[in-house]
């Protein structure tokens, strides 16, 4: 058993998602993209590249695809195979799970069918690119009526995102933009249809190296699923860890690092959805019920501010025009002038992955 407390587990975390050093890698090339990146908001993929690397932020040998929870994500396009693989349905109690929803009640029961019969409709309707509605509505009427529901504003039956979203993957989709304009493609050169899960204990590991030390309970909630379908799947050659009394696991390789991570100094803004704040120990990360309900809202959730190592505000983006981005920052607690010009320092770099020259601060 190893012990530690709250601020060793979070110079971890860190350490093992690129936020310690900004390295000089291009973003496939970064280790946290073997987790992903989500795309939440316009650029926010890019600003949480920026966050951990001064290189040109523009890799095509990256994708966005829908990933985890079926929430949209960057990654290596070399990763595909293995990670369509590692989040097919490990069985239907699994699958049940991803797609329960009182919009469709009636869908759990279909368990992996669900996700086969949507996989298969997004394979014979993306011959090309589609605008998301067309998409919607051919693959809405290839699927079991369990899966779909009634619309009122369009009074038509659509399927519902989280089916479609959580089998897209396994259907060769490429997520090409969203928003009001949103397209979807198919993955050129994606891999087959997976016929079964394969290596879902790799995906808990994945989890486990950038987010632990943490509980089945906690990677079930990353992944949508239950913690007995996590525990079942649990893999071996993981270290237990106690933190400040409470236990977790990490893998055993991550063990010397977890020991010897360096303390954090400096700033990071963090988009919303960022790695680090997927971690499902809110309590750890950020502590406070107050101050995680400003970082995690039911909607349009803001960037996060990391000074020393900790979530020290949250922090809203507005453009103006090509040239300048505004930031505005609300700060759990003051920070000193020599905090505030390290942030405001560190600010370039949101203007960096915005794509223009500069960016203001102002600090409520």
């Amino acid at each position: 058993m190893i012990d530690v407390d709250r601020a060793r587990v979070m110079a971890y975390r860190l350490a093992a998602q690129g936020l310690t050093e900004r390295s000089g890698a291009r973003p496939a090339d970064l280790p946290v993209l073997d987790l992903g990146v989500q795309d939440y908001t316009p650029d926010s993929a890019r600003v949480a590249f920026a966050a951990r690397t001064g290189a040109d932020l523009d890799d095509d040998r990256l994708i966005s695809v829908w990933a985890a929870r079926g929430a949209p994500h960057r990654h290596r396009r070399a990763d595909l195979a293995t990670l369509t693989g590692q989040l097919w349905p490990v069985g239907d109690e699994d699958a049940a799970a991803r797609i329960r929803s009182g919009q469709i009640p009636e869908a759990p029961r279909l368990g992996v069918r669900a996700f086969t019969v949507t996989a298969e409709a997004f394979r014979e309707v993306l011959t090309g690119p589609l605008p998301r509605g067309e998409a919607s509505t051919e693959v809405s009427r290839r699927v079991p009526a369990e899966l779909t529901y009634d619309c009122r504003p369009c009074g038509a039956r659509h399927i519902a995102s989280n089916v479609w979203q959580h089998a897209g993957l396994a259907g060769g989709v490429e997520v090409l933009s969203r928003g009001r304009d949103a397209m979807l493609g198919p993955i050129s050169q994606g891999p087959p249809m997976p016929s079964g899960n394969q290596g879902f204990g790799r995906l808990v590991e994945t989890y486990l190296r950038f987010l632990g030390p943490a509980t089945p309970g906690e990677v079930a909630r990353y992944l949508g699923t239950t913690a007995t379908v996590v525990k079942r799947e649990w893999p071996s050659g993981l270290a237990e860890v106690r933190v400040e009394g409470r236990r977790g696991w990490l893998p055993e390789a991550s063990a010397g690092l977890l020991e010897s991570a360096p303390e954090p100094r400096g700033a990071r803004w963090l988009p919303a959805m960022d790695p680090l704040l997927q971690a499902r120990d809110r309590d750890l990360l950020v502590p406070g019920r107050e101050r995680q309900r400003e970082v995690w809202r039911i909607l349009g959730n803001p960037g996060a501010l990391l000074v020393d190592g900790e979530i020290a505000g949250v922090w809203r983006a507005r453009m103006a025009g090509q040239k300048r981005v505004d930031l505005t920052v609300t700060v759990f607690a003051p920070l000193s002038a020599d905090r505030r010009r390290v942030v405001e320092k560190e600010a370039a770099h949101v203007a960096r992955g915005r794509g223009v020259p500069d960016a203001t601060v102002t600090f409520e």
